[in-house]
């Protein structure tokens, strides 16, 4: 039947030059990857319309049915689950307590954080993981005098390892899983891919730790003056309250441990303002301190305790708090001239009432000013350093009295559902691994939860769902199922068969890995995925071996994306901060995926005794 195919049905032969096409679209980058996704759907459904084939023609709704797989849905959930965790700061505790480490134990925190970032990734999205260690490492590479060229790349590849060691670990995973279910009727359990894949992350992680450094550029980092980080000083306020994290501390030297990197000019307590030096003082309720700061330790203090923020977000009256679920900023506006502000204190203005933001610090360069902020009377040119909800935010730029300084917002964590964050993630992960409901129910499910408990609102979560991981996987599957109608699949699964299977199966396993590594760094994880699992299982079968194996075979492979930025969106997400080019993932990453392929070749070989 294979050989009648090959030389009778047209179709299949112009459904093999339509993927071959297909590749050559999405690594040439010309076009959008939407457009090319989009094209391929809308050729396939025409291409069978107009030319049916004689006996099981598909029908629109087989080939769009991608669209809907529970594999798709899951990755999309992921997303949202991912994105949940982001919001809320979630991670945040653990990182900066691993990064306050640094300066006693350098070394050991460095490696401490990667082992954090490995197990993490291994049980969520790579992409929201990325997200929230490229400041953390910038500041790292900045303690150490050295570029973040040398620890972005690392960061990237210890995620992508970190992927293979369980079911949702990678969205690649879970559509292996589902091409292999759909061929077979066998389910991939949980963890399948821990054992080789833990064996494949440990020698990636020998490299990325002795070899990788020597592969990685040696790059300036920009200024991080758009972060506010060009140390002006900021007069700031913080309110001490019975339950704050400041209520009963005692400076130490005449400095407050609990406030580093800031300058205690005055304590006002009642009408009494104490001046340093500090020495017999101990915080309490009512007292208002009032630090010089510059912008990214203010943002820092936030970030580091969340009773900080806590406190900003309760303070004032109900319809003044952002709702749960709003966004968070901080941002830099400024007096403009002839503004009704000027002249005027912030408590006279009544600001956060006004407005909904609240004042974090005034910056004036022509003088340090030491009083309490609210009695601060503002000036034209006088920079205020705002925080509030994102939609606040927004309200601001038609107020003609303040300038908003844009560029300058940076979104943080809302901290008041983190704990929701926390149980939520845990549940989705304990209800996949042990068997209780399917993956795709429990994902679903967190994802539902993440907006119901207010950890996400809708804006967030629509921003979560990347409807180009949508558009590329569903357009893959179309593709497999034009594959597997026109008998394409099967003849190239009896090709590869023909040329390798006479050497054994490791041979042949070993070369389809190749293979497959080699595109999935041009084309795309999840379309290599799809599309080579049907003809691994197809090669397993006709082989008479186990397509458990062969599938993984597929998994394995398909995650090795490491040469280039296109690879994989963790690849993409650290070429700005590294300063990288396409050159450096090519000389990082292709000695990785040969190193990858060569241990997994030698795995096979002894574990599974095809020798």
């Amino acid at each position: 039947m294979l050989e009648q195919a090959s030389v009778d049905n047209w179709q299949m032969w112009t459904v093999l030059a339509g993927v071959a096409i297909a590749i050559l679209f999405y690594c040439w980058d010309r076009f959008q990857i939407e457009v090319v996704s989009a094209s391929i759907v809308g050729g396939v459904l025409l291409f069978f319309q107009l030319f049916p084939l004689a006996a099981d023609n598909p029908t629109a709704t087989q080939i769009l049915s991608g669209f809907a797989n529970p594999a798709l849905i899951t990755i999309l959930a992921l997303l949202i689950v991912g994105q949940g965790i982001f919001q809320t700061g979630a991670m945040d505790g653990p990182t900066r307590f691993l990064l306050s480490s640094y300066d006693q134990h350098p070394r050991s925190t460095l490696l401490a954080i990667f082992g954090f970032v490995f197990t993490v990734s291994a049980f969520i999205n790579n992409t929201p993981v990325v997200v929230m260690f490229v400041p953390i490492l910038a500041a790292i590479a900045k303690r150490m005098e050295t570029s973040p060229s040398k620890l972005m790349i690392p960061l990237s590849y210890v995620c992508i390892l970190a992927g293979m060691t369980t079911l949702i670990g990678s969205s690649t995973n879970l559509l292996v899983a589902d091409s292999l279910f759909t061929q077979t009727g066998t389910e991939l359990a949980f963890f399948a891919p821990t054992g080789p894949g833990l064996f494949l992350a440990a020698v990636g992680l020998v490299y990325v730790l002795f070899i990788l450094p020597n592969f990685l550029p040696e790059r300036d980092s920009m200024e991080d003056a758009l972060k506010g980080g060009d140390g002006r000083q900021y007069i700031a306020q913080l309110e001490v309250t019975s339950d704050h994290p400041l209520a009963g501390k005692q400076p130490v030297a005449g400095m407050f441990p609990d406030l580093p990197d800031m300058t205690v000019r005055m304590i006002q307590r009642g009408e009494h303002a104490l001046l340093p030096p500090f020495s017999d003082i101990t915080l309490r309720s009512g007292d208002l301190v009032i630090v010089a700061s510059t912008r990214q330790k203010l943002q820092d203090l936030l970030a580091k305790n969340p009773n900080y923020m806590r406190g900003l977000l309760e303070a004032g009256s109900e319809e003044d708090t952002p709702e749960k679920g709003d966004g968070l900023a901080i941002t830099e506006a400024v007096v403009a001239p002839g503004s009704r502000l000027t002249g005027r204190t912030i408590a006279n203005i009544g600001f956060r009432h006004t407005t909904g933001c609240v004042v974090l610090g005034v910056q004036r360069r022509s003088r340090m000013i030491r009083s309490r902020m609210g009695e601060i009377r503002l000036e034209a040119g006088d920079t205020l350093l705002l925080f509030g909800s994102s939609s606040a935010m927004k309200r601001l730029r038609a107020d003609r009295d303040l300038l908003l300084l844009e560029w300058s917002t940076t979104a943080i964590a809302d901290p008041r559902k983190t704990s929701a964050a926390r149980l939520i993630f845990g549940g989705v992960v304990l209800a996949a691994a042990s068997g209780v409901v399917p993956i795709v129910v429990a994902s679903f499910i967190g994802a539902l939860g993440m907006l119901a408990s207010g950890c996400l609102n809708s804006r967030q979560a629509a921003r979560a769902f990347d409807m180009r991981v949508y558009l590329l996987i569903g357009s893959a599957f179309s593709l497999g199922t034009a594959l597997q109608s026109t008998g394409g699949a099967d003849l190239l699964a009896s090709s590869v068969v023909s040329v390798f299977a006479p050497f054994g199966p490791v041979v042949l396993m070993s070369a389809m890995f190749l293979l497959i590594a080699a595109l999935t760094n041009v084309l795309s994880n999840s379309a290599t995925a799809i599309l080579f699992t049907p003809i691994a299982v197809g090669a397993a079968e006709q082989l008479g071996a186990d397509p458990t194996v062969f599938a993984l075979t597929v998994l394995f492979a398909a995650n090795t994306s490491f040469a280039t930025p296109i690879g994989y969106q963790t690849n993409l997400l650290v070429m700005g901060p590294g300063h990288y080019r396409f050159g450096d993932y090519l000389r990082a990453g292709t000695p990785l995926a040969l190193l990858t392929w060569l241990a997994y070749t030698a795995y096979i070989a002894f574990m599974y005794g095809f020798m």
